[in-house]
């Protein structure tokens, strides 16, 4: 059960990772009809990633790995977890501007996306995905064994 526990974390951290770079490659440019109706899908796939990786990390620290005691007495893992609550705060804010493209989307309108928007947009996907390789990093430590305290 372990195992597949640690599988199912790397399937939806990779998922999660994907979603980011398709939503930045799809914010290279204003988007079209089909690129908005595409990220708003994308973003979807991007929040249940999230979740599944929340759950099933968390699982794994309570019940299938070494236990809560040895991860709290990590510093890796604490600013992983600090780092995931990060990017999630900053995911808010592009899922936000993706569902409030609904209307037009249903009327099939293009959603009108200024370039100051389009800029902020991308500026705040490209730190989530900072957050993410910052994330891994945490991971490579955490599994050398290195910021252990206690």
């Amino acid at each position: 059960m372990t195992a597949f526990f640690a599988f199912l974390h790397h399937v939806a951290a990779f998922s999660l990772a994907a979603a980011l770079a398709v939503e930045l490659v799809l914010l290279r440019d204003p988007p079209t009809l089909y690129g908005a109706r595409r990220l708003q899908r994308i973003d979807a796939i991007y929040g249940a990633s999230a979740g599944v990786l929340l759950i099933v990390g968390l699982a794994r620290v309570f019940f299938f790995e070494k236990g809560a005691a040895y991860y709290f007495h990590s510093a890796p893992f604490i600013a992983k977890l600090t780092l995931f609550v990060a990017v999630g705060l900053l995911s808010i804010y592009p899922t936000v501007t993706f569902r409030r493209w609904a209307g037009a989307l249903k009327r099939g309108e293009v959603p009108a996306v200024s370039a100051g928007k389009l800029r902020s947009l991308r500026a705040v996907i490209h730190w989530q995905l900072v957050g993410v390789v910052l994330i891994l990093l945490c991971a490579a430590l955490m599994a050398r064994g290195i910021g252990f305290f206690g």
